[in-house]
């Protein structure tokens, strides 16, 4: 680096968003991750001795990934180099690689490579660096906010360690918002700036753990407020911080992690007759611009799968939403929504359709292609008699429309694969079902069977 450059990353430094310039320069710094920072934990010991392998970092914006890449750079004797999968390429990691060569070849020093959003590059990009982390070339760092087990090459991921990052707290995010208040070199403090302990509450809530969200908040706070005339000191009151941060900070990337996760909680909160949490989370995915009918289709399968039988309306009301939210659209939609993750959630519930198709598809897959009851098979053409296509007994022409007759190939004839419940109204199926194979016991026996319909 010559003095221009150093100049001009001076420069940067000033003239960088408070969030920026607010990144901890040590580990002592660092508020929060104290389950991966603590004093006896593993990264925490690997950084302050300079003996850091692979790692990827992974967790949502604002909790910190960049700011330990940052630290690492600070602390470490080797080379560090950083580079953004989003702007960077091929060329860029080749130029790396080369420096790192050298280094490691003249002067015997390592390279530590930091790449931001790694989930960014494709699986060739990634690729190329896997001889290079694997011979010790470079030590590499990646930040993510997707996960990385879906996001990043299965031999990256074997040649590294991966650290979860968590939201920070409410109690660590006003830290770190009293800091850059108060701070005169980096922070707000040049400004003779002071927040109320009620906006740095309510920033601190609003941000959801997002440390970034709440700097840009306190930042645009100091620089949009005019010093008291009398004081000359700017004072940040909830109100201020009100107009600051309009809208509460929602991790959603429908592509992302916090999009399954949600979809996820939504399911088995319908699955678990919760509907309270249902609504939750259908209002967080709502709020968050999720495609009503991606969570339509959700409904529809979460009413086949976990109610089936138990109650055969849930299917038809969460088919009845999903036409109806393409017809209206937000905001109505919302309603409508609403009703049928509702309607889901309350019903009982019952899984044996889902068993039951399961099952038989093993069969399917174990015994392959049975050949069908000669008596069952299509008749409806002429000279089907004369090839043995005869037998059929029609249900219809039996007490309660039901006979005895082998439906299953030969193979199977005493399998089972439907075993309803006692839930809902499955329990009418069961009691019917069992009702039928009593009373063909019962005529097996030399009895009359009930021709009483249950």
């Amino acid at each position: 680096m010559d003095l221009f450059d150093y100049m001009r990353k001076e420069e940067q430094k000033k003239e960088s968003p408070l969030a920026r310039r607010m990144r901890p320069e040590t580990l002592d710094e660092v508020v929060g991750q104290s389950h991966i920072l603590g004093k006896d934990k593993l990264l925490s010991r690997a950084i302050r001795a300079d003996k850091l392998g692979s790692v990827i970092f992974y967790g949502p914006p604002g909790t910190g990934k960049t700011t330990l890449a940052a630290v690492i750079a600070n602390t470490t004797k080797a080379e560090f180099r950083d580079i953004n999968a989003t702007s960077s390429g091929k060329k860029e990691m080749e130029e790396v690689i080369r420096e790192a060569k050298d280094n490691l070849g003249m002067y015997g020093k390592k390279t530590i490579l930091f790449i931001d959003e790694i989930h960014r590059f494709n699986k060739a990009q990634q690729d190329y660096l896997l001889p290079y982390v694997e011979d010790g070339t470079v030590t590499l760092i990646g930040a993510t906010t997707e996960n990385p087990y879906f996001e990043v090459n299965n031999a990256l991921i074997s040649r590294s360690t991966i650290f979860r990052l968590n939201p920070l707290t409410k109690e660590e995010i006003m830290v770190l918002i009293r800091r850059a208040v108060t701070d005169p070199v980096k922070g707000m403090g040049m400004y003779h700036a002071e927040i109320t302990p009620e906006a740095v509450e309510f920033l601190a809530d609003v941000a959801d753990g997002d440390a970034r969200h709440a700097l840009n908040a306190v930042e645009l706070g100091v620089l949009s407020s005019d010093p008291d005339p009398e004081t000359g000191k700017i004072v940040i009151d909830l109100a201020a911080a009100e107009e600051c941060i309009q809208r509460r900070s929602i991790r959603y990337d429908q592509s992302g992690d916090s999009h399954y996760d949600t979809i996820s909680a939504f399911i088995k909160s319908m699955r678990g007759s919760d509907p309270d949490a249902a609504v939750y989370y259908l209002a967080k995915m709502i709020a968050a611009g999720e495609q009503e009918t991606f969570i339509a289709r959700r409904i529809m399968i979460c009413a086949a799968e976990d109610v089936g039988m138990a109650d055969p309306r849930a299917i038809q009301v969460a088919e009845a939403c999903a036409a109806a939210v393409e017809r209206v659209g937000f905001p109505e939609a919302q309603i409508i929504l609403a009703e049928a993750a509702i309607y889901v959630a309350s019903a009982p519930k019952s899984n044996s359709v889902v068993n039951a198709i399961f099952d038989a598809l093993s069969a399917v897959k174990k015994y392959g292609d049975l050949p069908v009851p000669v008596y069952l098979r299509d008749s409806h053409y002429p000279g089907a008699a004369e090839l043995g296509v005869k037998g059929y007994q029609y249900a219809h022409d039996y007490p309660n429309h039901f006979v005895d007759q082998q439906y299953l190939p030969d193979e199977l004839k005493d399998a089972a694969f439907y075993h309803p419940s006692r839930q809902g109204e499955e329990a009418r199926a069961a009691d019917w079902l069992a009702f039928l194979r009593g009373s063909v016991g019962r005529e097996k026996a030399g009895q009359a069977p009930d021709q009483t319909e249950a």
